[in-house]
């Protein structure tokens, strides 16, 4: 053992380890585990495999990483977790392999903050910068694009999706797809209004508040059926390109958007 690895860690010889990883006490890393330099792999953390890990992360006491999914239909079967860089995984919080019903692979991308208790299930696909506050919860299948907050004791049903810079309140409820840019609150949740605090603190001007708000109201508050409202979105996007995202989410909304 090294002396970023405390001796009463339990690493299986069949686990990867890139220079610079740290693993506390009494901290589990099974076989199939690759870890990126850097990572630090804080006290009594269980990492499960098929699992990889990029670099520069850090786990926290007690997480749960790797584990098998929680759905009665996995069988043992081989599936995966991917997890990029930078991410913060505070404590107690669990995130499970894909299954093989869907793609077998759950995916974490870099620089997103997970808040303790919180809980990322088998399938998901989370992207950059996103923050799960506490106790906040992704059923299985949930993709949630780059820059999504969620409110703590927030809850996501399976198969949803959250678009880009969308924000869930806390205590949310969220059954429906939920548009780029868009507040969802309350149980079940709905589309309150655009989270342009959120944009602001991300470097949009003013004015590109502004078109996203206009956008909102289309959506939301004009009484247009939802083609019409995505046909007018559409062309204002060609000379708005941050209403491009909302364009290109709504085809794929299959669950029905938050109203």
């Amino acid at each position: 053992m090294t002396d970023s690895i405390h001796p009463t860690a339990v690493i299986s010889a069949q686990a990867d380890l890139g220079p610079g990883v740290e693993v506390g006490a009494f901290a589990v890393i099974g076989p199939g585990v690759s870890i990126g330099r850097g990572t630090r792999i804080g006290p009594h953390a269980v990492i499960e495999g098929p699992t990889r890990i990029g670099e520069g992360n850090r786990v926290f006491q007690f997480a749960s990483v790797g584990a098998d999914p929680q759905d009665k239909k996995y069988r043992g079967e081989t599936t995966r977790l991917e997890i990029g860089d930078r991410n913060v995984i505070r404590e107690c919080v669990t995130i499970h392999r894909g299954t093989v019903q869907d793609r077998g692979v759950t995916r974490i991308g870099s620089d997103n903050l997970f808040m303790a208790y919180s809980h990322v299930a088998h399938d998901c696909v989370v992207g950059n910068h996103c923050i799960l506050a506490n106790q906040a919860t992704l059923a299985g299948h949930v993709h949630l694009d780059d820059w999504v907050i969620m409110g703590g004791l927030s809850a996501i049903h399976q198969f949803v999706q959250v678009g880009v810079h969308a924000f869930i309140a806390n205590n949310a409820a969220v059954t429906l797809d939920v548009p780029p840019y868009v507040m969802a609150v309350g149980q079940p949740a709905g589309a309150h209004s655009v989270n342009a605090e959120g944009l602001k603190r991300r470097g949009f001007t003013p004015e590109q508040v502004r078109n996203v708000r206009r956008a909102f109201r289309l959506l939301y508050r004009k009484g247009l059926k939802l083609t019409e409202a995505s046909g007018r979105i559409a062309e204002l996007a060609a000379e708005q390109p941050e209403l491009r995202a909302i364009v290109d989410f709504l085809p794929r909304a299959s669950r029905g958007i938050v109203r």
